[in-house]
C-alpha cells in the first residue's frame, strides 16, 4: 500500500514523514488544487525530509490548456525542481476539447527524464476518464491520479474499479479525492486500488486577534483568518487503516 500526502509547507511535509507517507506532493495555493511552489519552499522541504518529494508543475490555476509561453514556463520549472532534488513531478496538459494532450505531456515527460512524472487529476477534467488512461499510458507518465471523474472517490468508485481494471499494472493508478482515514478502507476493498493520494489536512484559525471586518485580500471572505496544516495524527491514522488492509491481504504462495 501506499501513501501520498499533498502540502504545502515545510510543516505539514515535515507532520506528513512522521505520520509515515510514503511520499508527499508539494505544491502551492491548494484552494486553486496546488500550483507549481517556489523554489525556497521546495529547497527548505528537501533539506527537512528524506522521503519521497514530487512537486506539482502547474503554472497557473484554471483549466489545463495552456499557452506556448506557459508551456514554456513548465519546462523551466521542471528544469528547476530537478536541481533542487525532487523525486518527480506530477502535471497534466490538456487541450481545447478537454482531452489528453499526448504530444505536449509527452514533451514534458521525455524533458524531465531521469525523473518520473505522475499525471494528475487533470484527468478527471476530460470527458471520459477511463479512455484518457490511454492516452496518458501513450505519454510515458508512470501514475495517475483520479477520482474517477468525479467531485470525489467515493462517487467515484466505478469510474475507478474500471480504470484499475483496464491498467492490468501498466501504470499506477493512485486514488485522490476524499481520502479520510473513514472511506480509505472501503474506497481500496471496492476498487483493488493500492495506493492513494490524500491532503489530510485541517483547518484551524489564524493567531492574528485583530480582524478587519469587510476586507479581504481575495475573493474568499475570511480566507485572511483561517490556515489548514497536515496533521501528523491523521496521516498516522490514514497509515493505520492501509496497515490493517495490509494484513488482511492474503499470502502470495511462491511455487
Amino acid at each position: 500500500m501506499d501513501l501520498e500526502v499533498c502540502v504545502d509547507s515545510v510543516e505539514s511535509a515535515i507532520a506528513a514523514e512522521s505520520g509515515g507517507a510514503h511520499r508527499v506532493e508539494l505544491c502551492s495555493d491548494l484552494l486553486e488544487g496546488g500550483i507549481t511552489p517556489g523554489a525556497g519552499l521546495i529547497a527548505s522541504v528537501r533539506r527537512r525530509i528524506a522521503i519521497g518529494l514530487f512537486v506539482m508543475i502547474r503554472p497557473r490555476g484554471g483549466d489545463f490548456c495552456y499557452t506556448d509561453l506557459e508551456f514554456d514556463v513548465m519546462r523551466e520549472e521542471i528544469a528547476h525542481v530537478r536541481h533542487l532534488g525532487a523525486d518527480g513531478v506530477a502535471l497534466g496538459v490538456l487541450d481545447q476539447q478537454g482531452f489528453v494532450d499526448v504530444a505536449r505531456t509527452r514533451q514534458l515527460v521525455d524533458f524531465a527524464r531521469p525523473l518520473p512524472v505522475t499525471f494528475h487529476r487533470a484527468i478527471d477534467m476530460t470527458p471520459d476518464p477511463l479512455a484518457a488512461l490511454e492516452d496518458v499510458l501513450a505519454t510515458g507518465a508512470c501514475r495517475i491520479i483520479t477520482s474517477g471523474g468525479a467531485p470525489s472517490v467515493t462517487r467515484g468508485i466505478t469510474e475507478i474499479t474500471r480504470m484499475v481494471r483496464a491498467a492490468k499494472g501498466r501504470i499506477a493508478i493512485m486514488l485522490g479525492g476524499g481520502i479520510t482515514p473513514a472511506t480509505i478502507t472501503t474506497i481500496a476493498q471496492a476498487t483493488g486500488a493500492t495506493a492513494f493520494h490524500a491532503s489530510a489536512r485541517t483547518v484551524f484559525l489564524s493567531p492574528v486577534c485583530f480582524r478587519k471586518q469587510d476586507m479581504a485580500m481575495g475573493d474568499l471572505r475570511n480566507r485572511e483568518y483561517r490556515r489548514f496544516t497536515v496533521r501528523e495524527e491523521s496521516v498516522r491514522e490514514l497509515m493505520s487503516a492501509l496497515e490493517r488492509l495490509d494484513r488482511k491481504r492474503p499470502a502470495v504462495q511462491l511455487v
